[in-house]
């Protein structure tokens, strides 16, 4: 993917989209000056440039009774193509793995996962987790708290 270079205006646009992403296109011309088919043109090149990737709803976890996450490193038996592959495929397959990263270090993945409390962890891990392909080694570590979250990058 390439980087593309963004002017004053495209920050104040991102800023502003990702501060409300269901703002309207007249609001947020009306919030950047410029008129409201400058600015379509401009949300439209950000979309087509791959800089805005998709637009959604933020689902606060506690609200939906799975207040708990757990980071979970995972280590494979190996590390071929085919099986980063297949691991990473049943890993997307996942409805509680949220997150799932390729690591350099210790282990091989690490994984954030949702759950409802330890117990409906337990079931993630051995319903899921252990089930994965290729797994050699699994370890679990519960966050205490959030002290930082963030979705908007700043410009």
């Amino acid at each position: 993917m390439r980087t593309i270079t963004l002017d004053k205006t495209d920050k104040k646009i991102l800023a502003f989209l990702q501060a409300d992403g269901r703002m309207t296109n007249a609001e947020l011309a009306q919030r950047v000056n410029l008129s409201a088919s400058a600015c379509l043109r401009r949300v439209q090149n950000l979309e087509t440039a791959k800089v805005i990737s998709g637009y959604v709803a933020l689902v606060a976890q506690e609200a939906v009774g799975r207040p708990t996450n757990v980071f979970v490193e995972v280590t494979l038996k190996s590390q071929s193509e085919e099986s980063l592959r297949t691991f990473e495929g049943a890993a997307r397959a996942c409805p509680e793995i949220m997150e799932c990263y390729l690591m350099s270090g210790d282990a091989d993945y690490l994984i954030r996962v949702v759950a409802a409390n330890s117990e409906d962890y337990e079931r993630i891990h051995r319903q899921h987790l252990t089930v994965l392909p290729g797994v050699a080694r699994i370890r679990s570590s519960f966050a205490l708290r959030a002290v930082s979250k963030k979705t908007a990058l700043d410009f």
